[in-house]
């Protein structure tokens, strides 16, 4: 086997942040962190941290420091809106340490979008303000587009537009192998499971392996779940898994991905 075959791929990793009060408080309820996970891991690329913050300035210029050094991507949703407590665009300003003002192009699309002047209202008018150096990310739906500021993405908050913005950007990023996974679901409890499936973590380091118990029909259910890029690798542990389930005269189940 030759050297560069057996080489470890590079792992591509990213954070989530959202951005927002109405968030914190519980009268949203966040969908984008999943759908984000989810495209980036197809893309090979890791969702290692995901962080929840208030629309705060300090915090958020303290947040998007600290994790744009540490991950390759930074994606953030919320708060780059109309209203006077959207302060997602300066604070990525004042983190990159440049000025904020309104973008041309930004203006222009929404200028075309609104079609009345009347209509293109200051409040809306501060969603073209843009920080310096940025990169305008295409919002296909409400037209106000996000940015890219080197590493770091910043969306808009509502799903539907987060998914539009990142259909519209996914091709500037560059991530690894892609993630696969399979999942066995038993109905063994955790307890009893729990050692041989340590044991089988440590023969198959290379891969996350991980346990969600729940309930089906009123009776225990736990989904084991294994993640890692070799598809070989995945159904050697799988079938090993599921050998030892059985060994234990527990059920096992494979689940079609």
């Amino acid at each position: 086997m030759s050297e560069a075959s057996t080489a470890p791929s590079k792992i591509v990793t990213a954070c989530i942040v959202v951005i927002g009060n109405e968030i914190l408080s519980g009268r949203t309820k966040d969908a984008n962190i999943a759908y984000l996970a989810t495209e980036l891991g197809k893309l090979g690329v890791r969702v290692m941290e995901c962080r929840v913050i208030p629309d705060i300035e300090e915090r958020i210029v303290a947040t998007i420091n600290e994790v744009r050094a540490k991950f390759d991507y930074v994606f953030t949703t919320g708060g780059i809106g109309p209203t006077h407590d959207d302060i997602t665009a300066d604070s990525i300003a004042r983190a990159f340490g440049v000025g904020i003002s309104e973008h041309s192009e930004a203006v222009a699309r929404m200028s075309r979008h609104y079609g009345d002047p009347a209509l293109f209202t200051p409040a809306r008018r501060r969603m073209a303000r843009i920080p310096h150096g940025a990169t305008l990310i295409d919002n296909p739906i409400s037209v106000a587009p996000g940015f890219q500021m080197e590493n770091v993405f910043t969306f808009a908050g509502i799903p539907m537009i987060v998914e539009s913005m990142f259909r519209s950007m996914r091709h500037r990023l560059v991530g690894g192998e892609p993630v696969l996974s399979r999942t066995v679901r038993t109905n063994l409890p955790e307890g009893v499971i729990a050692e041989p499936l340590g044991a089988l973590q440590k023969r198959f380091e290379d891969l996350d392996i991980g346990s969600y118990p729940g309930f089906r029909a009123g009776k225990v259910s736990v989904s084991l779940v294994l993640r890692g890029t070799n598809d070989d690798r995945l159904v050697a542990a799988a079938n090993e898994l599921i050998d030892t389930i059985h060994r234990m005269n527990g059920e096992a189940e494979e689940l079609v991905q």
